[in-house]
């Protein structure tokens, strides 16, 4: 008697546009306040948000769920 094929997990597409899971493990997001209105942001404003940060906690293994990597 062959037994039932399991059914196959899937990546959400959507997590996976917006979050990189670095070697390490750590779930990295781009910074906000980089869309638009630049004009009147510092120059040295501007350069620290180009720098991804880190997602810590519940939210980082709730993305890494979505991404199938917990």
């Amino acid at each position: 008697m062959a037994h039932k094929p399991r059914k196959k997990s899937k990546t959400r597409t959507s997590a996976a546009l917006r979050f990189k899971v670095t070697k390490t493990g750590k779930v990295m997001r781009r910074t906000q306040n980089m869309r638009h209105l630049r004009r009147k942001k510092s120059k040295s404003a501007i350069r620290r948000y180009k720098v991804p940060k880190q997602i810590k906690g519940k939210m980082a293994q709730k993305i890494k769920q979505m991404l199938q990597l917990a």
